[in-house]
């Protein structure tokens, strides 16, 4: 079931135009990462779901329909500019910000204090925010945007200024969220935690949406020729290069707990993986096979590059035809 239709938005700032025909769904209960350039759009589109702009045509649904302020009660959203009260304690500013969402208090002290715990802040609530560390007004803030149990949470660098364990904590809170059925929007430039626990990404580079799909299928679709193989003892490269088979190889380190002698080979066009796996086996026992994937960042970066060097060709030849 779609909770989000994002459905062929497009939104202009004067002669910046931030959005171009921007259409995707996201899933009831998967978490969706939205990954994208500094100025890519990311946040007007984040602020249009939200209702706190509206697109210029086009229109973004949330269970159905029309997302406006109204709707607001279902959703959660931190933004990355963080909006803390400094002189409000903390356990003040979280069940105000809960009642604006139209939660019940008696539930928002419930939920608040399972929060307070999981993010090691209890005995913190009758502090000021000003009195808090900048990771723990950032833990504030998290509890703030989750506290009246929305649907749908949209986390706007959520990570930012936070360590490694408290990274981690947050991560496991994402995963709870998870597991109780909440649909989850992380838009991030930590690439690890977005290909650790996002099942599907929406990349948007110069306001245009460049993938939508699962990690899974995209990372396929950008699969090359590069294979990963441990064998017993260590095999001869030279000979394995003279067989044709390959067009480089290079030793590497063994995976996980693995012992042996490990490479990195690419295959020439139009060689079957089997036909690669006799070659070495010839050699020596195969204890490892798999194909080298490229990762998250890889794809950003090749297909956010590919992206700039259409839209400088375009810039360039609007100024040229302009010009004549």
């Amino acid at each position: 079931m779609k909770i989000l239709e994002v459905d062929h938005i497009d939104k202009r700032f004067g002669n910046t135009h931030a959005l171009r025909d921007v259409a995707f769904d996201v899933e009831a209960g998967s978490i969706c990462g939205v990954l994208g350039p500094n100025g890519a759009g990311k946040t007007t589109l984040l602020r249009i779901i939200n209702g706190i702009i509206t697109c210029d045509t086009g229109r973004v649904l949330i269970n159905g329909q029309p997302a406006s302020l109204e709707m607001g009660c279902h959703i959660g959203y931190m933004p990355e500019e963080r909006g803390l009260y400094d002189k409000m304690r903390v356990e003040d500013q979280i069940l105000y910000f809960g009642r604006l969402k139209g939660g019940e208090p008696k539930r928002l002290r419930e939920v608040m204090k399972t929060y307070m715990e999981m993010f090691n802040l209890t005995g913190q609530e009758r502090r000021k925010v000003k009195e808090l560390s900048k990771g723990n007004q950032q833990k504030v803030q998290i509890i703030s945007t989750l506290v009246h149990e929305p649907e749908l949470v949209i986390l706007d660098e959520p990570f930012s200024g936070f360590d490694p364990i408290n990274g981690a904590i947050l991560q496991q809170v994402i995963s709870k969220l998870h597991d109780s059925g909440t649909t989850v929007m992380l838009s991030s430039h930590n690439m690890p935690a977005i290909e650790e626990m996002c099942s599907d990404i929406a990349l948007i580079s110069h306001g245009n949406l460049l993938v939508k799909d699962s990690i899974s299928s995209i990372k396929e679709a950008h699969r090359g020729d590069g294979l990963l193989i441990t064998t017993r003892k260590p095999i001869s490269l030279p000979m394995l290069t003279a067989s044709g088979l390959i067009a480089d190889a290079e030793e590497t380190q063994t995976r996980d707990w693995r012992t042996g002698a490990a490479y990195r080979l690419r295959k020439n066009p139009g060689v079957r993986n089997n036909d690669l796996l006799d070659a070495v086996a010839a050699q020596g026992e195969i204890i490892h096979f798999e194909e080298e994937l490229p990762t998250l960042k890889d794809i950003f970066i090749k297909l956010t590059s590919s992206e700039s060097e259409a839209v400088t060709d375009t810039a360039v030849a609007t100024e040229n035809a302009e010009n004549k």
